[in-house]
């Protein structure tokens, strides 16, 4: 049984100018105990409201409607604000792309991590004051931060420290999941590196299961088990990462990779993706990418492609279906 589940989510934006914007459109992943999953696309792709949905934070106007998140084999979508508090210790935790807007601008690092202590601890077990000073000083510890910077406020820490604090205070309740959104964003290469293998050390230390999400292919391929990659809503393409950079592809991820030089080759060669992002207040017909594709046929305009098995994992396209001449030794096992 897989340790985060989800089947068939759907969420959707109140919008002005539309009934409904369809951020993520019946979207089916699992997540195994331990497994470092990335997911990737471009802005608007749905992959950061997903992020929200899978850690039960949407606010309005975005609304989870449709499809069902167990953790662990308990249905964790509805919970009321009492269980659903009680489900974040040991449950699931994230980590926002920006640390600045993520922490208290009037709390000190110390304060924060007390606050997450006290407001998820049953009446009986509130911490006293000197277990949260413990506490908040093995957090930074493991996230390679002074016990000095426990007094200071966000705004006197760098982007690389407040990041690492943020991650510190969804390590406070032991979580199982960590769902990472963006966590590098506006960080400079080498702080972004230095983040990134402080997640991933954190991640084969404490065992927890955790959800990369960004925009950039070469962050995600570098560092996850396996990449999950989205447009316009859905998941087109899930496999591991080690076989992203061989082989046939999605034609929207063989054109996300070639955004990217590999920093090996000798002469790198970037291209651009034609066109634009599909508009999602608008009904699907048939793929969302097929406008953008080049090997669009008539099916791919008339037809939705649903997630089948590929090569070592899933792929929703029409020009890679199997009987197509495509299959491979990994799709007939499937």
């Amino acid at each position: 049984m897989p340790l985060l589940d989800a089947k068939d989510v759907n969420v959707y934006y109140e919008a002005t100018h539309a009934d409904r914007i369809w951020a993520v459109r019946d979207v089916s992943l699992s997540l195994e105990e331990g497994e470092f999953v990335g997911v990737v696309g471009e802005s608007g792709c749905g992959k950061s409201t997903l992020g929200f949905a899978l850690t039960q934070m949407l606010r309005p106007p975005a609304h989870l409607t449709g499809g069902a998140i167990t953790f662990d084999g308990r249905e964790v979508t509805g919970l009321s604000p009492e269980r659903l508090r009680a489900f974040r210790r040991g449950g699931i935790a994230l980590v926002l792309q920006s640390g600045m807007n993520a922490l208290n601008p009037v709390r000190n690092v110390e304060n924060m991590i007390g606050d997450v202590l006290k407001a998820h601890a049953a009446k009986s077990e509130r911490p006293s004051s000197r277990q949260i000073h413990q506490r908040a000083t093995e957090l930074l510890q493991m996230v390679e931060l002074p016990p000095e910077v426990l007094k200071n406020f966000p705004h006197e820490l760098s982007g690389g420290m407040r990041q690492r604090t943020a991650i510190a205070l969804a390590l406070a309740l032991e979580p199982r999941v960590i769902v990472f959104d963006e966590p590098t964003t506006a960080l400079d290469v080498l702080v972004q590196a230095a983040v990134l293998k402080t997640i991933k050390e954190l991640q084969r230390m404490r065992k927890f299961a955790a959800l990369l999400i960004s925009h950039d292919m070469s962050v995600v391929l570098g560092e996850t088990d396996r990449t999950i990659v989205m447009y316009g809503g859905r998941i087109v393409e899930d496999q591991p990462s080690s076989s992203m950079l061989s082989g046939e592809h999605h034609p929207y991820t063989e054109a996300l990779m070639r955004c990217y030089g590999d920093p090996r080759a000798d002469r790198i060669e970037l291209s651009d993706i034609a066109g634009s992002p599909p508009d999602l207040s608008l009904p699907d017909q048939g793929c969302s990418f097929a406008p953008r594709c080049k090997e669009a046929e008539e099916v791919c305009t008339t037809s939705l492609p649903l997630l089948h098995p590929w090569r070592q994992g899933r792929l929703a396209c029409h020009t890679r279906a199997v009987g197509k001449n495509h299959i491979g030794e990994a799709d007939r096992v499937l």
